[in-house]
């Protein structure tokens, strides 16, 4: 992860410098298991994966980008780069205008997501994809293409497939014509032909509600069938390289809404193994149709997990959905408005909005403060606002105007840092200077050239050890405080614990070191520059914070000399009351990796490091 004094620049008009491999490049998968964790993939849990990372590249020091959500990962992924680059900074921000009917819409919703990019020019990623740059190459390089999994993550990897391109796109949403991307009639006819019953996705039923004890299990078998039956075969028709990213939901999902009473539990486990079994059959089929020998397989988790607790203020009180905007609304003394039911009042003694997000201020239309909830953390906006409403950047700010935001901006984060749910502030400096107690957005890699609106300050959940636990690996049993509409005992994400930052990472074949064990620092934004590195493709980012290639674990770079690992230790001056947010993680040259950051006990594994 590179810092911001290390610019690379390049003509936005150039999508790609090309590709420049002589012969053409191996067929490539990336796996991504969702929310799984590195340390519980053994033998027993997961066999096929424990066998591909032993037989190929274990890439042990693993990081998640955080905020540790899915969209902002997939975006890494996509574009190999970090969040501040891509501005894909949670699974739900702040827009500006409504989206969907929100201005803090789930971006896990091609709708959203369509209407995002046409706002801003087409690319809200404002970096190259990887994927859709493969897709566009012109014949004779053609490269097939197909993204196939989890609805929202799958869009990102070729934005352009919003609205149609030869790329194919197989998500939750497939045969819904008001929500889905449509199916080309080619690959129409070939699942119809396939016999796949049924032939549009299936809905989660059940495993989508909270107290779940059934896996996502139907919707596994559908990508599945359709990834064996039909993609597969058809690429090996085409015989040109192909590219698939098979993003399975589980056991992320299974995780989130398991009624077990905690993530370790049977159904979290039956998640894991139906995800495992998918990647065997994957396998498999490769091996059937003679493509296994000349196929790199990726396996990447956009992040760990934990399981949510809800207690705060010292066990005095159970949190509502929503805790973080109704505490700010009552500490500043403004109203606070649902913006995702009408702009709702709500109490904010009692809290409860629909799904966790609220505007602050005095006319919801103008508000003062955006929060924008999403689990282990929260963004928190704060618009400047003019006669008619926010105004976006670019649109002059008048300086008694910044003074207030300033002002509003101490006030907020001194409300945080008397909450005990909160493990560690990051505030954007250029716009609200440095503030006791709290890092910056630029510390954690989340600024850099965005074109999406920046949160203002981003606020980090406590996470702990409950005293039952007895894992040799401890982060497996991390509790986290959650704002989300998921109650205790479910599972999350999103904070900065190590819990939720050591992600599953491994890869085989024709291109990688077998038997290699990695000790070297690699990220989300590392693989996603190591997958267009194994296409032959040189980027021309527009932003400066790119991931590095791992070329340590690809063959032909046995003897290269890489730089040590260096202790990466940032912490904030102290605030009146003591608390300092400390940031704990690893630098290899100009690259930096982020295990752990919050305070002092009250995040897992940042005073272990």
């Amino acid at each position: 992860m590179r810092s911001t004094r290390f610019l690379v620049a390049a003509g936005y008009a150039a999508l790609l410098a090309g590709p420049a491999w002589a012969d053409r490049p191996h067929n490539l998968i990336l796996f991504v298991p969702d929310g799984l964790r590195a340390p519980i993939v053994d033998a027993s849990t997961a066999p096929t994966m424990a066998r591909l990372r032993d037989e190929g590249v274990n890439f042990r020091n693993s990081h998640s980008l955080y905020p540790t959500f899915t969209t902002a990962n997939a975006s890494a992924f996509a574009t190999g780069h970090l969040l501040g680059d891509t501005g894909d900074w949670a699974n739900t921000i702040w827009t500006g205008s409504p989206v969907e009917g929100s201005v803090t819409p789930f971006l896990e919703n091609e709708r959203a997501l369509r209407q995002i990019n046409r706002s801003l020019g087409g690319n809200y990623l404002h970096e190259p994809s990887i994927v859709g740059a493969a897709a566009a190459l012109p014949a004779p390089v053609q490269i097939s293409t197909a993204l196939i999994g989890k609805v929202g993550p799958v869009a990102i990897f070729d934005l352009n497939a919003l609205t149609g391109t030869d790329t194919l796109i197989v998500d939750d949403n497939t045969g819904q014509a008001d929500r889905g991307i449509p199916v080309s009639a080619e690959w129409r006819q070939l699942l119809e032909d396939s016999k796949i019953k049924p032939i549009d996705a299936p809905p989660r039923s059940d495993n989508g509600k909270s107290g779940t004890f059934i896996a996502n299990l139907s919707q596994t078998q559908y990508f599945l069938e359709v990834t064996l039956k039909v993609v597969l075969p058809e690429f090996k028709r085409r015989g040109r390289p192909f590219v698939i990213v098979y993003w399975s939901r589980d056991p992320d999902g299974t995780q989130h809404t398991q009624g077990d009473g905690g993530i370790n539990g049977p159904t979290s486990m039956t998640a894991l193994r139906a995800a495992d079994g998918a990647l065997a059959a994957i396998e498999q089929t490769l091996k059937s149709l003679q493509l296994f020998d000349s196929t790199n397989i990726v396996v990447a988790a956009d992040h760990g997990f934990s399981t949510i607790a809800k207690d705060s203020e010292h066990g005095t009180r159970q949190l509502p959905v929503g805790f973080l905007a109704a505490d700010l609304a009552a500490g500043l003394r403004l109203r606070l408005f649902d913006p995702d039911d009408d702009n709702k009042p709500i109490d904010p003694a009692v809290g409860g909005s629909k799904v966790a997000n609220g505007v602050i201020g005095t006319d919801p239309r103008s508000p003062q403060v955006v929060v924008a909830a999403n689990g282990g953390s929260d963004l928190i906006y704060l618009p400047a606002l003019g006669a008619n409403g926010p105004l976006l950047p670019g649109a002059g700010i008048p300086s008694g105007e910044r003074a207030r935001i300033r002002q509003l901006g101490r006030k907020v984060v001194q409300l945080l840092l008397a909450r005990d749910y909160v493990s560690g502030v990051f505030v954007d400096e250029p716009a609200l200077g440095s503030i006791d107690g709290a890092l910056t957005l630029q510390d954690i890699g989340l600024q850099g050239t965005a074109v999406t609106l920046r949160p203002s300050i981003v606020v980090n959940f406590r996470s702990y050890l409950p005293a039952s636990c007895d894992q040799p690996e401890r982060t497996l049993c991390a509790l986290e405080i959650s704002d989300h509409i998921y109650p205790p005992g479910g599972g999350m994400h999103g904070t900065f614990s190590r819990a939720d930052t050591w992600n599953f990472m491994a890869a085989r074949g024709p291109d990688f070191r077998a038997g290699m064990t990695d000790e070297l620092p690699a990220s989300n934004a590392d693989i996603g520059a190591t997958l267009a590195k194994l296409l032959g493709f040189e980027l021309a980012p527009q932003g400066p914070l790119a991931g590095r290639v791992l070329s340590e674990s690809l063959l032909g770079h046995e003897h290269d000399i890489m730089p040590p690992i260096q202790p990466l230790n940032v912490e904030s001056r102290p605030s009146r009351s003591g608390l300092k947010t400390v940031l704990r993680g690893q630098a290899l040259g100009v690259y930096r990796y982020y295990d752990a950051a919050g305070f002092s006990g009250r995040t897992v594994g940042l005073d272990s490091n």
